[in-house]
Order: structure tokens, then C-alpha cells, then sequence
């Protein structure tokens, strides 16, 4: 499947200035990295990567197409996702804050932090959205199956996406485990957390299928 090189070249060059714009994602990684450390934090940036390439796959799929067609599937997977961010956020402000070791050790197991960020990306519809307006303009039916073009192209975003997560889960950690070091701005912190995966739930239910 020979891509076109200069519309591949100009698909990285979009990849990489969309990427180094923070959105909601990274917001969420920075929360956990910085609240629970950098191990959290990455294995955060695994759940949203799994999460962003069900969203290539639905693409491919023609679902993220469906869905952009349809108001009620779209406002049903909108207000889900939305509903379990803010209570993401509520149970971190409300819950009793463990020892600042455990909170670096464990906290929440890691297969929890993988399903939560899974969750998280997953329920985002304009993810999907992004995905199926994005992925084919750089696709050219003549070079091949478009399908396969489109899958090459969403796996090699996601692939960026990670490195990019990653760097910002492992400078988000050393803050943390600053703030972890000065029990004050630690106890702080959660609430802080909260209120980024609240205002997270909050855009997500404000969000339109068209922007």
C-alpha cells in the first residue's frame, strides 16, 4: 500500500501540531501521573491509546460515520461518558486520602487505571468524530484499498499519541511526586484532580456532533 508522500508527509506534520495542542486526553493523564505517579500515568497513556484505536477501528468500520449520523447515538455515548468523568471526579474529591506511600505504590490497582482511561476515550464521541473527518483527507483511492490506507494512517496517530502522552505523564509524575513530598500541596492536589476529570464531564455533555 504505497502512500502518497507528500500527503503523508503533510498528515505527520497535522499529527504532531495537533498533538502538542493539550485536549481533554491529556488533561486526564496529568491528573493521574501527578496524583498517583508517573507508573499511573503511563499506563493512563496505554488505556487512551487502546481506547483512540477502538475509534480508528470504528472509523475504518463506517461506525464513527453512523454515529456522526445519528443525534441519538451520538448524545446517548456523550452523556455516558460524561456522567462517568464527573463521577470520576467526585469520588477523587470525596474519598479519604491514603498515606502519600501508598498513593505512589498502589493507589488504584493498574488494571483500574487501564479500564478507567479505556473508558474514558472510548466514551468520547468527537473522538470518533475527529477520526472519521481527519483520516481521509489524506487517503487517495488510487494507491490502494482506502480502508487500509485509513488504518495505517489511525494506528501511525495513535503511535504519535503515545510518545506525546508518555512525555507529558512522566513531567506530569515529577511534579507529583514533588507535591507528594509537601503533604499540604498533596491534600490539595486531589481536589484539584477532581475538578479536572468534573470539568472534563462538564465539556464533554456541552460537546455538539458538529464542533
Amino acid at each position: 500500500m504505497p502512500l502518497d508522500p507528500a500527503k503523508l508527509g503533510l498528515f505527520l506534520a497535522a499529527t504532531v501540531a495537533l498533538l502538542l495542542t493539550p485536549g481533554p486526553a491529556v488533561l486526564y493523564i496529568v491528573a493521574r501521573s501527578a496524583t498517583q505517579g508517573r507508573r499511573a500515568g503511563l499506563v493512563s497513556v496505554l488505556g487512551i491509546e487502546t481506547g483512540n484505536a477502538v475509534h480508528v477501528a470504528g472509523g475504518v468500520l463506517g461506525l464513527a460515520a453512523l454515529l456522526a449520523a445519528s443525534p441519538l447515538a451520538f448524545a446517548a455515548v456523550k452523556y455516558l461518558g460524561a456522567a462517568y468523568l464527573v463521577a470520576l471526579g467526585l469520588a477523587k474529591i470525596l474519598r479519604t486520602p491514603p498515606p502519600a506511600v501508598a498513593e505512589e505504590a498502589g493507589g488504584e490497582r493498574l488494571r483500574t487505571v487501564f479500564a478507567h482511561a479505556v473508558a474514558v476515550a472510548a466514551l468520547n464521541p468527537k473522538t470518533a468524530l475527529f477520526f472519521v473527518a481527519f483520516l481521509p483527507q489524506f487517503v487517495d483511492p488510487a494507491r490502494g484499498a482506502p480502508w487500509a490506507q485509513m488504518l495505517f494512517l489511525g494506528g501511525t496517530f495513535v503511535g504519535l499519541a503515545l510518545l506525546s502522552d508518555s512525555a507529558y505523564a512522566l513531567l506530569a509524575g515529577g511534579i507529583g511526586a514533588w507535591l507528594r513530598r509537601h503533604p499540604g500541596a498533596a491534600g490539595r492536589g486531589r481536589y484539584v484532580s477532581g475538578a479536572v476529570y468534573i470539568g472534563l464531564g462538564a465539556l464533554a455533555a456541552f460537546a455538539r456532533a458538529g464542533g
